[in-house]
């Protein structure tokens, strides 16, 4: 796709909101990418969609692969620095390490299923982005590893556990499991036992289900 011609600056902020903010076309690529896949993150569609001029679009980006590089890098910036983040959160014991690390799989603010999809179907369809997504794996398995192993498992036992966990839930999204809250919190335990070697106690699933009420 051409770059755009050069053009003035806007001169006042009524100039500046007809063109959009870059996290105004950032925002409507992410959802046109749940919608419809990336294939229909399109110019033309976004500026439909925000009621906006095509050629206006690039006063933020200077062309559709780069809207494309910043939509790769904000599911990064998202999806595992949130679960990295629930991995390295303080926790007693490993069952409520793990608990924390649950509550990416029930809350979008910390890890955004649907974005995960879409990135992984993207990725099924270019190098590029599949060996985002992989690196992407590499660092969130690692830093489920190391939580394992701040509580005293042994690296290699570590890291089959790490796998075990999130290879269970990346399957849980490419099989499109639908699955209600309380359904999910109901094997929460039995989960957590088999993924890190103990026992849930009631009052640790008792606090974990408060923080995601039905």
């Amino acid at each position: 796709m051409p770059e755009s011609p050069s053009v003035p600056p806007a001169s006042d902020g009524a100039q500046a909101a007809g063109r959009g903010k870059a996290e105004d076309w950032l925002e409507a690529a992410y959802q046109q990418l749940l919608l419809g896949g990336v294939d229909s993150v399109r110019v033309l569609t976004l500026a439909k969609t925000l009621g906006l001029s095509r050629t206006s679009f690039y006063w933020s980006f200077r062309d559709r692969d780069a809207l494309l590089t910043a939509l790769l890098a904000r599911w990064d910036a998202h999806n595992t620095a949130g679960l990295i983040g629930r991995c390295e959160q303080y926790a007693a014991t490993v069952v409520e390490a793990m608990l924390n690390v649950f509550d990416c799989w029930l809350d979008a603010s910390l890890f955004d299923s649907r974005f995960e999809l879409a990135i992984r179907n993207w990725a099924s369809q270019n190098a590029e982005v599949a060996a985002a997504v992989a690196r992407a794996d590499q660092a969130r398995i690692q830093a489920l590893t190391s939580m394992l192993m701040r509580y005293g498992q042994p690296e290699q036992l570590a890291n089959v556990r790490a796998r075990t966990t999130y290879l269970t839930q990346i399957g849980y999204l490419s099989m499109r499991t639908q699955e209600s809250v309380s359904e999910r919190i109901s094997r929460v335990a039995e989960y957590v036992e088999v993924f890190v070697g103990e026992r849930c106690e009631p009052q640790e699933l008792a606090r974990f289900a408060a923080r995601h009420p039905a």
